[in-house]
């Protein structure tokens, strides 16, 4: 009986954006099992997502079902309970402290070297590219990318750089190489420092697994490509606090960030639960108010949509190369990650998530500000 109510609920709810249940275009769900109605009902996201997990129901474009809900502001309609539990556990928890610092290490990044190698392209970056006019593949896109970090913070042969969430080490050994600066990266996973170490004997990098809250050099430039995610809205001024006190007199800080269009202090129940544990997203206004006093912003550039076609490029890279990962990697995993990726590049199409490279220097700096792009 409540399955019935609840179709009833849910098929007009859908048919608001164009959804159709078992419906025959791309973006309309095929339900297998209607215990599904139940689990958002009482899960909300966190139900949805784990009911396709189960193979509860299938969509040939779950990136298109994802851009019609998101764009229309329907999706928070069903993010229900788990949702504002975790908004109470976030106010009265810290959940990114130092102890808990390489947790998303462990439960993400840790997954496996060779999936990540297989989904992402030869420099190993795992995050937005930069799809510039001449740029046509997804290489020459983080290329792009790194080159454009490289010029926004002028960096010069000899610097001495500091690569706060350095990954598989690819921006440190592309600036070490490319602009002739010392880089030391640091991460929170043990999977992406082994990786980061081989092939670097002769570069001019050093790669450390630590926290930011443990620094204690001085650095010409800084730059965080990726990891503000995890660092967690009662933490994000004392982030910046550090990477101040990090920085030489006339040093300079570049952020590149996933942004929220409001201020939060959680995050989606089914990301915070099978993808990034304590993660959230930090607003336009979070950012500014936090590193009120410690910078100056030089610029503040928005690329979210080029995280679209990014990840697009991850999601078919996995989808074909999933045969030669299958063994380690079952079919529910398999479902969760397309699931991620999909639902992601939805977010970034529909405008709901941004991506910003944030520039910030020093009060008195002597450095000028140029027209990067």
């Amino acid at each position: 009986m409540l399955n019935k109510i609840l179709l009833k609920k849910y098929s007009e709810f859908l048919e608001s954006v164009d959804i159709e249940i078992n419906g025959i275009r791309p973006w309309d769900i095929t339900v297998h099992n209607p215990d599904l109605y139940k689990s958002v009902f009482f899960n909300g996201s966190l139900g949805f997502g784990e009911s396709y997990m189960k193979g509860w129901f299938d969509c040939e474009r779950l990136d298109l079902f994802f851009e019609k809900i998101l764009k229309q502001g329907i999706y928070t309609e069903i993010q229900g309970i788990p949702l504002f539990l975790g908004k109470v556990k976030s106010k009265f928890r810290n959940l990114q402290t130092l102890s808990r610092a390489f947790q998303v290490g462990q439960h993400h990044y840790d997954i496996g070297n060779d999936l990540f190698s297989l989904m992402l392209d030869k420099t190993m970056m795992y995050t937005c590219g930069y799809w510039s006019k001449d740029v046509s593949t997804l290489e020459e896109s983080q290329i792009a990318k790194l080159d454009l970090v490289a010029k926004k913070l002028d960096l010069q042969p000899g610097m001495k750089i500091l690569d706060i969430g350095c990954g598989w080490g690819g921006a440190a050994k592309h600036f070490a190489n490319n602009y002739g600066v010392t880089v030391i990266g640091i991460t929170v996973s043990k999977e992406q420092i082994e990786y980061a170490k081989q092939n670097s004997d002769n570069m001019d990098v050093e790669f450390k697994l630590m926290d930011y809250r443990n620094l204690d050099e001085k650095f010409d430039a800084i730059y965080s490509i990726g990891m503000f995610e995890a660092v967690g809205y009662k933490n994000y001024r004392e982030f910046f606090k550090i990477v101040r006190r990090s920085l030489k007199d006339n040093g300079v800080f570049l952020l590149h960030t996933i942004g929220g269009n409001e201020s939060m202090t959680t995050t989606d129940p089914w990301i915070e639960k099978y993808i990034f544990p304590n993660g959230m997203m930090p607003s336009a206004s979070q950012i500014a108010k936090a590193s009120e006093e410690f910078f100056i912003f030089d610029d503040w550039h928005n690329i979210g949509p080029d995280y679209d076609k990014t990840l697009m490029c991850w999601y078919e890279n996995f989808v074909n190369n999933y045969g030669k990962l299958k063994a380690k990697y079952d079919n529910q995993f398999y479902r969760m990650w397309t699931y991620w990726l999909l639902s992601s590049a939805a977010n970034f199409r529909s405008r709901s998530l941004q991506l910003w490279q944030v520039l910030f220097s020093l009060e008195g700096s002597e450095r000028t500000i140029k027209n990067f792009r």
